[in-house]
Protein backbone atom coordinates (compact mmCIF):
# COMPACT_ATOMS: atom_id res chain seq x y z
CA UNK A 1 0.00 0.00 0.00
CA UNK A 2 1.38 3.65 0.39
CA UNK A 3 3.89 4.71 2.79
CA UNK A 4 1.72 7.05 5.01
CA UNK A 5 -0.76 6.88 6.91
CA UNK A 6 -3.96 7.76 5.88
CA UNK A 7 -4.49 10.72 7.51
CA UNK A 8 -1.85 12.37 6.08
CA UNK A 9 -3.45 12.53 2.90
CA UNK A 10 -6.77 14.29 4.55
CA UNK A 11 -5.84 17.02 2.42
CA UNK A 12 -7.05 14.93 -0.87
CA UNK A 13 -10.13 14.31 0.24
CA UNK A 14 -12.15 17.87 -0.87
CA UNK A 15 -10.20 17.77 -3.95
CA UNK A 16 -12.70 16.01 -6.03
CA UNK A 17 -14.89 18.81 -4.99
CA UNK A 18 -12.58 21.76 -5.13
CA UNK A 19 -11.01 21.16 -8.41
CA UNK A 20 -14.12 20.39 -10.49
CA UNK A 21 -15.61 24.23 -8.82
CA UNK A 22 -12.28 26.05 -9.89
CA UNK A 23 -11.83 24.50 -13.28
CA UNK A 24 -15.89 26.02 -13.66
CA UNK A 25 -15.25 29.09 -12.72
CA UNK A 26 -12.16 29.26 -15.19
CA UNK A 27 -14.16 27.94 -18.27
CA UNK A 28 -17.24 30.63 -17.72
CA UNK A 29 -14.62 32.98 -17.20
CA UNK A 30 -12.69 31.40 -20.91
CA UNK A 31 -16.49 30.82 -22.13
CA UNK A 32 -14.78 32.99 -25.63
CA UNK A 33 -12.27 30.53 -25.76
CA UNK A 34 -13.48 27.23 -26.34
CA UNK A 35 -9.74 25.30 -26.92
CA UNK A 36 -9.15 26.36 -23.55
CA UNK A 37 -12.17 25.35 -21.82
CA UNK A 38 -11.95 21.73 -23.98
CA UNK A 39 -8.39 21.54 -21.90
CA UNK A 40 -9.20 23.13 -18.51
CA UNK A 41 -11.92 20.54 -18.39
CA UNK A 42 -9.89 17.55 -19.60
CA UNK A 43 -7.22 18.64 -17.17
CA UNK A 44 -9.28 19.41 -14.51
CA UNK A 45 -11.53 15.51 -14.57
CA UNK A 46 -7.87 13.47 -15.26
CA UNK A 47 -6.89 15.22 -11.71
CA UNK A 48 -10.35 14.37 -10.22
CA UNK A 49 -9.45 10.72 -11.50
CA UNK A 50 -6.06 10.41 -9.81
CA UNK A 51 -6.98 11.58 -6.52
CA UNK A 52 -9.87 9.67 -6.74
CA UNK A 53 -7.50 6.47 -7.73
CA UNK A 54 -5.44 7.67 -4.57
CA UNK A 55 -8.16 7.92 -2.22
CA UNK A 56 -9.74 4.51 -3.16
CA UNK A 57 -5.94 2.90 -2.19
CA UNK A 58 -6.00 5.01 0.85
CA UNK A 59 -9.50 4.43 2.00
CA UNK A 60 -8.37 0.32 2.33
CA UNK A 61 -6.43 1.21 5.43
CA UNK A 62 -9.48 2.81 6.78
CA UNK A 63 -12.10 6.09 6.36
CA UNK A 64 -10.03 9.03 5.39
CA UNK A 65 -11.58 12.16 7.24
CA UNK A 66 -11.11 15.70 6.65
CA UNK A 67 -12.99 19.00 8.90
CA UNK A 68 -14.10 21.56 6.55
CA UNK A 69 -12.25 24.83 7.95
CA UNK A 70 -10.95 23.05 10.88
CA UNK A 71 -13.66 22.84 12.39
CA UNK A 72 -13.77 19.31 14.38
CA UNK A 73 -17.36 17.33 13.96
CA UNK A 74 -19.67 17.35 15.08
CA UNK A 75 -19.39 21.50 14.92
CA UNK A 76 -17.54 21.62 11.61
CA UNK A 77 -18.62 19.82 8.49
CA UNK A 78 -16.58 16.65 7.64
CA UNK A 79 -15.80 15.21 4.37
CA UNK A 80 -15.54 11.36 4.56
CA UNK A 81 -13.92 8.71 2.07
CA UNK A 82 -13.90 5.44 3.27
CA UNK A 83 -14.34 2.73 1.02
CA UNK A 84 -17.50 3.20 -0.75
CA UNK A 85 -17.27 6.98 -1.05
CA UNK A 86 -14.14 5.96 -2.42
CA UNK A 87 -15.01 3.25 -5.10
CA UNK A 88 -18.15 5.50 -6.04
CA UNK A 89 -16.08 8.25 -6.55
CA UNK A 90 -13.29 6.34 -8.96
CA UNK A 91 -16.19 4.94 -11.08
CA UNK A 92 -17.68 8.30 -11.42
CA UNK A 93 -14.55 10.43 -12.58
CA UNK A 94 -14.12 6.96 -15.01
CA UNK A 95 -17.13 7.31 -16.52
CA UNK A 96 -17.03 11.58 -16.20
CA UNK A 97 -13.79 11.66 -18.12
CA UNK A 98 -14.88 9.39 -20.68
CA UNK A 99 -18.03 11.12 -21.51
CA UNK A 100 -16.71 14.44 -21.64
CA UNK A 101 -14.04 13.05 -24.42
CA UNK A 102 -16.78 11.53 -26.51
CA UNK A 103 -18.71 15.27 -26.06
CA UNK A 104 -15.34 16.32 -27.37
CA UNK A 105 -15.53 14.11 -30.17
CA UNK A 106 -18.85 15.03 -30.79
CA UNK A 107 -18.46 18.62 -30.82
CA UNK A 108 -15.37 18.13 -33.22
CA UNK A 109 -17.04 15.68 -35.96
CA UNK A 110 -20.01 18.50 -35.79
CA UNK A 111 -17.69 20.89 -37.28
CA UNK A 112 -18.35 23.67 -34.83
CA UNK A 113 -15.74 24.75 -32.51
CA UNK A 114 -17.71 25.96 -30.24
CA UNK A 115 -20.01 22.60 -29.94
CA UNK A 116 -21.34 21.41 -27.49
CA UNK A 117 -22.38 25.11 -26.48
CA UNK A 118 -20.16 27.64 -24.42
CA UNK A 119 -21.98 27.19 -21.01
CA UNK A 120 -21.42 22.90 -21.21
CA UNK A 121 -18.14 23.25 -19.56
CA UNK A 122 -18.84 24.72 -16.89
CA UNK A 123 -21.95 23.19 -16.12
CA UNK A 124 -20.68 19.82 -16.84
CA UNK A 125 -17.71 20.43 -14.36
CA UNK A 126 -20.42 21.84 -11.60
CA UNK A 127 -22.45 18.26 -12.09
CA UNK A 128 -19.01 16.63 -11.07
CA UNK A 129 -18.77 18.37 -8.01
CA UNK A 130 -22.00 17.85 -6.97
CA UNK A 131 -21.66 14.41 -7.68
CA UNK A 132 -18.88 14.20 -5.37
CA UNK A 133 -19.89 16.43 -2.79
CA UNK A 134 -23.08 14.00 -2.49
CA UNK A 135 -20.79 10.96 -1.79
CA UNK A 136 -17.93 12.77 0.35
CA UNK A 137 -20.86 14.61 2.42
CA UNK A 138 -20.59 13.54 6.28
CA UNK A 139 -23.87 15.09 6.89
CA UNK A 140 -27.20 15.24 5.73
CA UNK A 141 -27.54 18.98 5.36
CA UNK A 142 -23.92 18.90 3.05
CA UNK A 143 -25.78 15.94 0.71
CA UNK A 144 -28.64 18.14 0.78
CA UNK A 145 -26.48 21.05 -0.86
CA UNK A 146 -24.86 18.21 -2.87
CA UNK A 147 -28.12 17.50 -4.46
CA UNK A 148 -29.02 20.91 -5.16
CA UNK A 149 -26.16 21.27 -6.83
CA UNK A 150 -26.61 18.57 -9.02
CA UNK A 151 -30.14 19.75 -9.47
CA UNK A 152 -28.82 22.91 -10.96
CA UNK A 153 -26.48 21.70 -13.13
CA UNK A 154 -28.79 19.12 -14.28
CA UNK A 155 -31.40 21.42 -15.84
CA UNK A 156 -29.15 23.28 -17.89
CA UNK A 157 -27.62 19.90 -18.90
CA UNK A 158 -31.16 18.80 -19.79
CA UNK A 159 -32.58 21.66 -21.81
CA UNK A 160 -29.53 22.64 -23.85
CA UNK A 161 -30.10 23.50 -27.46
CA UNK A 162 -33.42 24.98 -26.04
CA UNK A 163 -35.75 23.00 -27.84
CA UNK A 164 -39.44 22.33 -27.14
CA UNK A 165 -39.31 18.59 -25.92
CA UNK A 166 -35.76 19.26 -24.10
CA UNK A 167 -37.67 22.77 -21.97
CA UNK A 168 -40.44 20.21 -21.28
CA UNK A 169 -38.41 17.08 -20.18
CA UNK A 170 -36.21 19.50 -18.34
CA UNK A 171 -39.33 20.78 -16.51
CA UNK A 172 -40.48 17.99 -15.57
CA UNK A 173 -37.26 16.47 -14.14
CA UNK A 174 -36.69 19.73 -12.23
CA UNK A 175 -40.38 19.32 -10.96
CA UNK A 176 -39.97 16.42 -9.64
CA UNK A 177 -36.46 16.85 -8.07
CA UNK A 178 -37.58 19.93 -6.15
CA UNK A 179 -40.49 17.47 -4.84
CA UNK A 180 -37.88 15.29 -3.74
CA UNK A 181 -35.50 18.29 -2.68
CA UNK A 182 -38.83 19.56 -0.21
CA UNK A 183 -39.13 15.88 0.70
CA UNK A 184 -35.43 15.64 1.92
CA UNK A 185 -35.37 19.18 3.73
CA UNK A 186 -38.24 18.26 5.23
CA UNK A 187 -36.89 15.36 6.76
CA UNK A 188 -33.21 16.88 7.69
CA UNK A 189 -35.80 19.57 9.94
CA UNK A 190 -37.26 16.66 11.66
CA UNK A 191 -34.16 14.79 12.48
CA UNK A 192 -32.22 17.68 13.64
CA UNK A 193 -35.26 18.75 15.98
CA UNK A 194 -35.44 14.91 17.77
CA UNK A 195 -32.02 14.69 17.72
CA UNK A 196 -30.03 17.91 17.53
CA UNK A 197 -27.66 17.40 14.62
CA UNK A 198 -27.47 16.42 11.21
CA UNK A 199 -23.56 14.80 11.38
CA UNK A 200 -24.05 11.30 9.90
CA UNK A 201 -21.74 9.86 12.77
CA UNK A 202 -23.20 11.43 15.47
CA UNK A 203 -26.41 10.32 14.11
CA UNK A 204 -25.71 6.76 13.92
CA UNK A 205 -25.55 7.13 18.09
CA UNK A 206 -28.47 9.77 18.48
CA UNK A 207 -30.99 8.05 16.35
CA UNK A 208 -31.24 4.84 18.54
CA UNK A 209 -32.41 6.96 21.56
CA UNK A 210 -35.24 8.92 19.80
CA UNK A 211 -38.76 8.25 19.76
CA UNK A 212 -39.32 4.56 17.80
CA UNK A 213 -42.34 6.07 15.71
CA UNK A 214 -40.34 9.74 14.62
CA UNK A 215 -37.51 7.41 13.52
CA UNK A 216 -39.70 5.68 11.11
CA UNK A 217 -41.40 8.90 9.83
CA UNK A 218 -37.86 10.31 9.48
CA UNK A 219 -36.43 7.12 7.80
CA UNK A 220 -39.66 7.04 5.32
CA UNK A 221 -38.74 10.88 4.09
CA UNK A 222 -35.17 10.12 3.72
CA UNK A 223 -36.43 7.06 1.46
CA UNK A 224 -39.09 8.93 -0.33
CA UNK A 225 -36.54 11.63 -1.21
CA UNK A 226 -33.98 9.46 -2.61
CA UNK A 227 -36.33 7.25 -4.01
CA UNK A 228 -37.65 9.81 -6.79
CA UNK A 229 -33.75 10.51 -7.17
CA UNK A 230 -33.00 7.05 -7.78
CA UNK A 231 -36.17 6.21 -9.96
CA UNK A 232 -37.54 3.65 -7.71
CA UNK A 233 -41.19 2.19 -8.32
CA UNK A 234 -43.60 3.87 -8.09
CA UNK A 235 -41.55 7.20 -8.15
CA UNK A 236 -39.59 6.48 -11.64
CA UNK A 237 -42.29 7.49 -14.28
CA UNK A 238 -40.33 10.83 -15.21
CA UNK A 239 -37.34 8.97 -15.59
CA UNK A 240 -38.17 7.59 -19.33
CA UNK A 241 -39.91 10.84 -20.48
CA UNK A 242 -36.53 13.52 -19.54
CA UNK A 243 -33.54 11.37 -20.34
CA UNK A 244 -34.12 10.00 -24.23
CA UNK A 245 -34.69 13.92 -24.99
CA UNK A 246 -31.10 15.02 -23.94
CA UNK A 247 -28.16 15.42 -26.13
CA UNK A 248 -26.29 12.12 -26.09
CA UNK A 249 -23.20 12.77 -23.89
CA UNK A 250 -25.97 13.94 -21.33
CA UNK A 251 -28.31 11.12 -21.71
CA UNK A 252 -25.54 9.01 -20.83
CA UNK A 253 -24.03 10.78 -17.67
CA UNK A 254 -27.26 11.07 -16.01
CA UNK A 255 -27.99 7.43 -16.98
CA UNK A 256 -25.15 5.93 -15.16
CA UNK A 257 -24.44 8.36 -12.50
CA UNK A 258 -27.63 10.65 -11.11
CA UNK A 259 -29.76 7.11 -10.40
CA UNK A 260 -26.78 5.70 -8.93
CA UNK A 261 -26.17 9.39 -6.06
CA UNK A 262 -30.03 8.52 -5.18
CA UNK A 263 -29.37 4.89 -4.71
CA UNK A 264 -26.17 5.45 -2.52
CA UNK A 265 -27.45 7.88 -0.42
CA UNK A 266 -30.14 4.91 0.61
CA UNK A 267 -27.43 2.85 1.10
CA UNK A 268 -25.45 5.03 3.25
CA UNK A 269 -28.52 6.43 5.38
CA UNK A 270 -30.15 3.02 5.52
CA UNK A 271 -26.83 1.38 7.03
CA UNK A 272 -25.47 3.74 9.39
CA UNK A 273 -28.33 5.41 10.32
CA UNK A 274 -31.63 3.18 10.49
CA UNK A 275 -29.59 -0.34 10.73
CA UNK A 276 -32.43 -2.12 12.46
CA UNK A 277 -35.05 -4.33 10.03
CA UNK A 278 -38.53 -1.83 10.55
CA UNK A 279 -38.25 -0.99 6.73
CA UNK A 280 -36.29 -3.91 4.95
CA UNK A 281 -39.94 -5.52 3.64
CA UNK A 282 -40.64 -2.24 2.02
CA UNK A 283 -37.90 -2.03 0.19
CA UNK A 284 -37.85 -5.77 -0.97
CA UNK A 285 -41.21 -5.37 -2.19
CA UNK A 286 -39.97 -1.75 -3.95
CA UNK A 287 -37.19 -3.61 -5.52
CA UNK A 288 -39.09 -6.28 -6.93
CA UNK A 289 -41.67 -3.69 -7.94
CA UNK A 290 -39.39 -1.79 -9.67
CA UNK A 291 -37.52 -4.77 -11.41
CA UNK A 292 -40.26 -5.95 -12.71
CA UNK A 293 -42.02 -3.01 -14.03
CA UNK A 294 -39.01 -1.87 -15.12
CA UNK A 295 -38.31 -4.77 -17.59
CA UNK A 296 -42.16 -4.83 -18.47
CA UNK A 297 -42.22 -1.49 -19.65
CA UNK A 298 -38.42 -2.03 -21.58
CA UNK A 299 -39.93 -5.13 -23.63
CA UNK A 300 -42.84 -3.28 -25.54
CA UNK A 301 -40.62 0.05 -26.40
CA UNK A 302 -40.02 0.61 -29.92
CA UNK A 303 -37.43 3.02 -29.49
CA UNK A 304 -33.53 2.41 -28.21
CA UNK A 305 -33.29 5.61 -25.86
CA UNK A 306 -36.52 4.62 -24.03
CA UNK A 307 -36.26 1.14 -23.75
CA UNK A 308 -32.47 1.68 -22.12
CA UNK A 309 -34.21 3.80 -19.76
CA UNK A 310 -36.99 1.40 -18.89
CA UNK A 311 -33.72 -1.26 -18.13
CA UNK A 312 -31.83 1.45 -16.48
CA UNK A 313 -35.13 1.54 -14.13
CA UNK A 314 -35.60 -2.29 -13.60
CA UNK A 315 -31.98 -2.60 -12.73
CA UNK A 316 -32.37 -0.31 -9.58
CA UNK A 317 -33.97 -3.11 -7.71
CA UNK A 318 -31.31 -5.46 -8.41
CA UNK A 319 -29.21 -2.72 -5.97
CA UNK A 320 -32.12 -2.31 -3.88
CA UNK A 321 -32.51 -6.08 -3.31
CA UNK A 322 -28.62 -5.83 -1.93
CA UNK A 323 -30.09 -3.12 0.52
CA UNK A 324 -33.05 -4.68 1.43
CA UNK A 325 -31.23 -7.69 2.65
CA UNK A 326 -29.14 -5.72 4.68
CA UNK A 327 -26.48 -8.56 5.55
CA UNK A 328 -23.36 -7.96 4.10
CA UNK A 329 -23.65 -10.52 1.45
CA UNK A 330 -26.36 -8.31 0.39
CA UNK A 331 -24.56 -5.30 0.97
CA UNK A 332 -21.61 -6.12 -1.27
CA UNK A 333 -23.60 -7.48 -3.97
CA UNK A 334 -25.46 -4.33 -4.09
CA UNK A 335 -22.37 -2.27 -4.23
CA UNK A 336 -21.06 -4.44 -6.51
CA UNK A 337 -23.48 -4.41 -8.79
CA UNK A 338 -23.82 -0.35 -8.54
CA UNK A 339 -20.06 -0.51 -9.94
CA UNK A 340 -20.97 -2.54 -12.92
CA UNK A 341 -24.12 -0.80 -13.49
CA UNK A 342 -22.43 2.91 -14.02
CA UNK A 343 -20.33 1.85 -16.61
CA UNK A 344 -23.01 -0.65 -18.93
CA UNK A 345 -25.30 1.96 -18.40
CA UNK A 346 -23.54 4.99 -19.72
CA UNK A 347 -21.99 2.81 -22.48
CA UNK A 348 -25.26 1.41 -23.98
CA UNK A 349 -26.45 5.49 -24.14
CA UNK A 350 -23.02 6.58 -25.78
CA UNK A 351 -23.74 3.48 -28.47
CA UNK A 352 -27.46 4.82 -28.34
CA UNK A 353 -26.42 8.12 -29.47
CA UNK A 354 -23.73 6.86 -31.95
CA UNK A 355 -26.57 4.63 -33.24
CA UNK A 356 -28.45 7.66 -33.48
CA UNK A 357 -25.86 9.77 -35.39
CA UNK A 358 -25.47 6.79 -37.75
CA UNK A 359 -28.83 6.47 -38.59
CA UNK A 360 -30.70 9.18 -38.08
CA UNK A 361 -33.20 7.95 -35.32
CA UNK A 362 -33.09 5.59 -32.63
CA UNK A 363 -36.61 3.96 -33.69
CA UNK A 364 -36.21 -0.09 -33.97
CA UNK A 365 -38.56 0.36 -36.63
CA UNK A 366 -36.64 2.39 -39.26
CA UNK A 367 -32.80 1.43 -38.01
CA UNK A 368 -31.31 -1.91 -39.83
CA UNK A 369 -28.16 -3.20 -41.42
CA UNK A 370 -26.05 -1.58 -38.62
CA UNK A 371 -24.11 -4.85 -38.10
CA UNK A 372 -23.16 -4.77 -42.10
CA UNK A 373 -22.50 -0.96 -42.02
CA UNK A 374 -20.55 -0.11 -38.60
CA UNK A 375 -19.39 -3.82 -37.38
CA UNK A 376 -17.61 -2.10 -34.80
CA UNK A 377 -20.29 -0.58 -33.39
CA UNK A 378 -22.90 -3.49 -33.59
CA UNK A 379 -19.60 -5.19 -31.47
CA UNK A 380 -19.79 -2.49 -28.83
CA UNK A 381 -23.41 -2.73 -28.54
CA UNK A 382 -23.70 -6.35 -28.35
CA UNK A 383 -20.86 -6.62 -25.76
CA UNK A 384 -22.77 -3.58 -23.45
CA UNK A 385 -26.15 -5.65 -23.56
CA UNK A 386 -24.75 -8.83 -23.01
CA UNK A 387 -23.47 -7.49 -19.67
CA UNK A 388 -26.09 -5.75 -18.74
CA UNK A 389 -28.51 -9.30 -19.29
CA UNK A 390 -26.26 -10.96 -17.37
CA UNK A 391 -24.26 -13.47 -19.26
CA UNK A 392 -21.44 -15.28 -17.88
CA UNK A 393 -18.83 -14.85 -17.33
CA UNK A 394 -19.76 -10.76 -17.24
CA UNK A 395 -19.74 -8.56 -14.39
CA UNK A 396 -23.53 -8.58 -14.85
CA UNK A 397 -23.46 -12.34 -14.38
CA UNK A 398 -21.32 -12.09 -11.33
CA UNK A 399 -23.13 -9.08 -9.08
CA UNK A 400 -26.39 -11.06 -9.94
CA UNK A 401 -25.05 -14.52 -8.57
CA UNK A 402 -23.46 -12.62 -5.63
CA UNK A 403 -27.29 -10.76 -5.27
CA UNK A 404 -29.35 -14.57 -5.67
CA UNK A 405 -26.62 -16.22 -3.18
CA UNK A 406 -27.59 -13.17 -0.65
CA UNK A 407 -30.79 -14.14 -1.00
CA UNK A 408 -31.14 -17.64 -1.01
CA UNK A 409 -28.88 -17.68 2.28
CA UNK A 410 -31.57 -15.07 3.80
CA UNK A 411 -34.12 -18.05 3.50
CA UNK A 412 -36.98 -15.41 3.97
CA UNK A 413 -40.27 -16.00 1.99
CA UNK A 414 -39.39 -12.67 0.69
CA UNK A 415 -36.18 -12.83 -0.25
CA UNK A 416 -36.62 -16.23 -1.80
CA UNK A 417 -39.34 -14.27 -4.30
CA UNK A 418 -36.88 -11.70 -5.07
CA UNK A 419 -34.70 -14.55 -6.22
CA UNK A 420 -37.20 -15.27 -8.31
CA UNK A 421 -37.81 -11.83 -9.58
CA UNK A 422 -34.57 -11.74 -10.65
CA UNK A 423 -34.26 -14.28 -12.56
CA UNK A 424 -37.53 -13.48 -14.31
CA UNK A 425 -36.00 -9.93 -14.67
CA UNK A 426 -32.69 -10.94 -16.18
CA UNK A 427 -34.72 -13.00 -18.68
CA UNK A 428 -36.21 -10.49 -19.79
CA UNK A 429 -34.13 -7.98 -19.98
CA UNK A 430 -32.18 -10.92 -22.66
CA UNK A 431 -35.21 -10.93 -24.77
CA UNK A 432 -35.59 -6.86 -24.65
CA UNK A 433 -31.57 -6.36 -25.53
CA UNK A 434 -31.97 -9.31 -28.08
CA UNK A 435 -34.45 -7.88 -29.13
CA UNK A 436 -32.85 -4.51 -29.77
CA UNK A 437 -30.30 -6.06 -31.53
CA UNK A 438 -31.92 -7.81 -33.89
CA UNK A 439 -33.92 -4.95 -35.11
CA UNK A 440 -31.00 -2.49 -35.19
CA UNK A 441 -28.40 -4.21 -36.61
CA UNK A 442 -29.46 -7.17 -38.58
CA UNK A 443 -32.90 -6.79 -40.10
CA UNK A 444 -32.90 -4.68 -43.64
CA UNK A 445 -31.65 -1.98 -43.98
CA UNK A 446 -34.42 0.53 -44.77
CA UNK A 447 -34.89 1.91 -48.59
CA UNK A 448 -32.80 4.92 -48.96
CA UNK A 449 -30.64 4.32 -45.80
CA UNK A 450 -26.64 5.38 -46.31
CA UNK A 451 -23.55 4.29 -43.88
CA UNK A 452 -22.24 7.75 -42.11
CA UNK A 453 -19.13 7.34 -41.10
CA UNK A 454 -18.60 7.09 -37.23
CA UNK A 455 -16.61 9.52 -35.42
CA UNK A 456 -13.29 8.21 -34.16
CA UNK A 457 -13.51 10.88 -31.38
CA UNK A 458 -16.86 9.72 -30.05
CA UNK A 459 -15.95 5.89 -31.28
CA UNK A 460 -12.76 5.65 -28.74
CA UNK A 461 -13.89 7.08 -25.65
CA UNK A 462 -16.89 4.37 -26.16
CA UNK A 463 -14.59 1.77 -26.88
CA UNK A 464 -12.61 2.35 -23.73
CA UNK A 465 -15.10 2.26 -21.27
CA UNK A 466 -16.00 -0.69 -22.78
CA UNK A 467 -12.96 -1.63 -21.97
CA UNK A 468 -13.46 -0.54 -18.59
CA UNK A 469 -16.61 -2.57 -18.74
CA UNK A 470 -15.24 -5.84 -19.52
CA UNK A 471 -12.22 -4.70 -17.47
CA UNK A 472 -14.11 -5.64 -14.42
CA UNK A 473 -14.72 -8.96 -15.18
CA UNK A 474 -11.33 -9.41 -15.20
CA UNK A 475 -10.62 -8.04 -11.74
CA UNK A 476 -13.76 -9.20 -10.16
CA UNK A 477 -11.98 -11.03 -7.03
CA UNK A 478 -10.28 -8.14 -5.87
CA UNK A 479 -12.62 -5.95 -6.32
CA UNK A 480 -15.52 -8.42 -4.50
CA UNK A 481 -13.15 -8.22 -1.71
CA UNK A 482 -13.25 -4.55 -2.08
CA UNK A 483 -16.73 -4.57 -1.92
CA UNK A 484 -17.57 -7.29 1.06
CA UNK A 485 -14.72 -4.82 3.03
CA UNK A 486 -17.11 -1.95 2.34
CA UNK A 487 -20.09 -4.02 3.49
CA UNK A 488 -18.45 -4.63 6.46
CA UNK A 489 -17.55 -1.53 7.25
CA UNK A 490 -21.50 -0.53 6.51
CA UNK A 491 -22.75 -3.17 8.92
CA UNK A 492 -20.39 -2.29 11.68
CA UNK A 493 -20.42 1.26 11.30
CA UNK A 494 -17.75 1.79 13.78
CA UNK A 495 -15.09 2.56 11.98
CA UNK A 496 -17.33 5.63 10.19
CA UNK A 497 -18.26 6.72 13.18
CA UNK A 498 -14.88 6.61 15.32
CA UNK A 499 -13.39 8.28 12.03
CA UNK A 500 -15.39 11.30 11.82
CA UNK A 501 -16.06 11.33 15.51
CA UNK A 502 -12.98 12.42 18.42
CA UNK A 503 -13.11 10.14 21.17
CA UNK A 504 -14.26 12.75 23.53
CA UNK A 505 -17.27 13.78 21.45
CA UNK A 506 -18.04 9.92 21.57
CA UNK A 507 -17.84 9.88 25.33
CA UNK A 508 -19.92 12.56 25.19
CA UNK A 509 -22.77 11.37 23.43
CA UNK A 510 -22.50 8.37 25.77
CA UNK A 511 -23.22 10.37 28.65
CA UNK A 512 -25.51 12.26 27.10
CA UNK A 513 -28.21 10.29 25.38
CA UNK A 514 -31.07 11.48 23.28
CA UNK A 515 -34.20 11.59 25.46
CA UNK A 516 -37.52 10.27 22.91
CA UNK A 517 -38.36 13.46 23.00
CA UNK A 518 -35.52 14.80 21.18
CA UNK A 519 -33.61 17.08 23.93
CA UNK A 520 -30.38 15.61 26.02
CA UNK A 521 -31.44 14.05 29.41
Amino acid sequence: MIGLEPAAWSGLVPLPVVIPLFAAGLTLALYRYPRWQRLITTIALTAVLLVSVTLLALADSGPIVVDVGGWVAPVGIPLVADRLAALMLTVSAIVILCVLLYSLGQGHADGDEQAPVAIYHPTYLVLAAGVANTFLAGDLFNMFVGFEILLAASFVLLTLGGSRSRIRAGTVYVIVAMVASTLFLVAIGLIYSATGTVNLAQLAMRLDEIDPSIAIVCELLLLLAFGVKAAVFPLSAWLPDSYPTAPAPVTAVFAGLLTKVGVYAILRTETLLFPGEQLRDLLLVAALATMVVGILGAIVQSDLKRLLSFTLVSHIGFMLFGIGLGSEAGLAGSVFYVVHHITVQTVLFLVAGLVERHGGTTSLERLGGLARLAPFLALLFFVSAMNLAGIPPMSGFLGKVGLIQAGISSATPLAWVLVAGSVVTSLLTLYAVSRAWTKAFWQAVPAGDEPVKLPRGMMWPTAGLVAAMVGITFIAGPLYGYTTRAAADLTARTAYVDSVLPGDAQDQELADPVDAEGGEE
